[in-house]
């Protein structure tokens, strides 16, 4: 087993993990950045569902009551995500959850962190998008919801619109580089600054280092490209600040697996899991309606029929994010699209997830019309013990079986209520479609946003970090992915993950400072 050294070891290269790459290595540190998943970029991206393309980038994985689809390559979810980059609304900060007291940290509101916010939209950068924008599911979406006194609006992106050819093939990885996903800013800058990147390195586990200097050990495999299941070798490295950034399924299971050798770890690490309170539904659209209601035609001749034509999303509508309502009733209501292999979880009519309704239903998908509710969940989910190696146990490529279990309680099943009820009366008025919520006996809650298993709070006892990232009682190990996140966003959270970890660079640089490492804060931007 081999055993190196680094200023600064970077568990995870996704949002979490890029931006303080980048900032430490362009400050002066040794940086070295561990990636489970391989490298690509564009040229290796592919249009195809075929086996051994996308699900070598992306995992889905199952847990009790719960489907989490996260990336896994170099630049994390980044590269697989739709790119919506939405600042969180300001009462979210302020959100007290069923422990009733205020989950965030006192120092962080929405002002506090709109600083943070300008820096991540510049640096991707974010494009604010218009009508011509929109592709025809946001623009029912849009004509529907004026029709019903609600407004609806375009969703930035973190996208060159003058570059996306509209493909929809965003899940698999954008191979026109008009995605700015982090292989086009702060990676490479990370890398022009020295950073080394060693991507298909799985971390398993963290313990103090026997180095005179160094304060942690992490260890390592090294995973065959052709299979994950295989171990091509072991190593160590040894670190004087560990950034974990392994995403909100990945960061807890590390911590719990070392919690032993590390002396014990906070009681928050994997508890307060949340799927960002996501819930997917399907409006069935009725062609003739769509016509007539929404004076809608297309030059083909159709009225819609165009779930799958344009960018994943494009327009929302944010009228339910209404600071003076109570918790567990605001949310966003957005327009998505999903990769015609999730089609088996729309529910049809008669609440069945087979039979001639859901038959007849999916002959129809071209008529669908897609919806993610972002709501205000409980954070109600926990994980058990940890697998032998890994984030969880992997069956194929692609496919894993985790160790999370979310059963939504009445505050999150009331938060999902009062979106289904939104989206009817905005979607089925007069008959323009039929509006069913994807079935959870297939799946359980399914969510690309997992939120909250470590996260940043005032209260030790409910929370695992402090205001600025550092683990509770660990000096040196500091937490910046989507797990650090106290609570559900009501909106998409890349954008807030990113100006987070913006935020909680200047701690790390000043705690790795204080351990000999000649670093400085204040490097500019990563450019373009």
């Amino acid at each position: 087993m081999s055993a190196l050294t680094t200023d600064v070891l970077v568990v995870g290269s996704g949002f979490g993990g890029a931006i303080p790459a980048y900032y430490l290595a362009a400050g002066g540190a040794r940086v070295t950045v561990l990636e489970r998943g391989p490298r690509r970029a564009a040229a290796d991206f592919t249009h195809s569902m075929r086996l051994g393309t996308y699900n070598k980038i992306v995992d889905v994985i199952r847990g009790d009551g719960v489907t989490v689809v996260a990336g896994n390559c170099v630049g994390g979810g980044s590269v697989v995500y739709f790119a919506a980059s939405l600042r969180a609304p300001a009462f979210v900060f302020e959100r007290r959850g069923s422990l009733g007291h205020r989950l965030w940290p006192a120092a962080l509101t929405r002002a506090r962190l709109d600083p943070w916010y300008d820096r991540v939209e510049e640096a991707l950068p974010v494009t604010h998008t218009d009508w011509p924008d929109v592709s025809y599911a946001g623009g029912v979406l849009a004509a529907a919801c004026h029709r019903t006194g609600h407004t609806c609006n375009p969703v930035p992106v973190a996208v060159d619109t003058r570059v996306c050819t509209n493909c929809n093939w965003m899940l698999s990885g954008c191979r026109f580089d008009a995605k700015r996903s982090l292989l086009l800013n702060y990676l490479p800058a990370a890398e022009a600054h020295g950073a080394v990147i060693r991507a298909l390195h799985e971390v398993q586990s963290i313990t103090p280092s026997h180095l005179s200097a160094y304060r942690y050990a992490v260890t390592y495999t090294v995973l065959d490209p052709g299979d994950y299941t295989c171990t091509a070798e072991a190593g160590i490295i040894h670190a004087k600040t560990v950034v974990l950034a392994a995403g909100a399924i990945g960061t807890p299971v590390i911590l719990q697996r070392s919690a032993l050798l590390l002396g014990g770890i906070p009681s928050a690490v994997g508890r307060y899991f949340s799927g960002n309170g996501d819930r997917v539904s399907v409006a069935d659209i009725d062609e003739t309606k769509a016509r007539t209601l929404l004076g809608l035609s297309r030059p083909d001749g159709s009225a819609y029929q165009a779930l799958p034509i344009g960018r994943p999303i494009t327009a929302a509508t944010f009228d339910y994010l209404d600071a003076t309502a109570p918790e567990y009733s605001r949310f966003t209501l957005q327009q998505i699209y999903f990769p015609p292999l999730t089609n088996l979880l729309a529910q049809a009519y008669d609440a069945t997830w087979f039979g001639t309704g859901k038959r007849s239903m999916r002959a129809r998908w071209r008529s669908w019309l897609t919806l993610l509710a972002m709501t205000e969940d409980d954070n109600e989910g926990t994980f058990g013990l940890p697998p032998l190696t890994g984030s969880f146990a992997r069956l194929a490529p692609g496919l894993g079986q985790g160790t999370m279990s979310y059963h939504p309680n009445f505050r999150t099943r009331q938060a999902w209520s009062k979106a289904d009820i939104a989206l009817r009366t905005i979607l089925e008025k007069d008959g323009l479609s039929h509006v069913q919520p994807w079935d959870e006996d297939v799946a359980g809650t399914v969510t690309a946003h997992p939120l909250g298993s470590a996260r940043i709070g005032d209260d030790p006892a409910t929370s695992a970090l402090t205001d600025t990232h550092e683990l509770h009682g660990h000096p040196g190990l500091f937490i910046t992915d989507g797990s650090a996140v106290p609570t559900s966003l009501t909106v998409n959270p890349s954008l807030t993950i990113a100006a987070l970890a913006e935020r909680a660079v200047p701690a790390i640089i000043t705690d790795t400072s204080s351990t000999g490492v000649p670093v400085r804060g204040g490097a500019p931007l990563p450019t373009q």
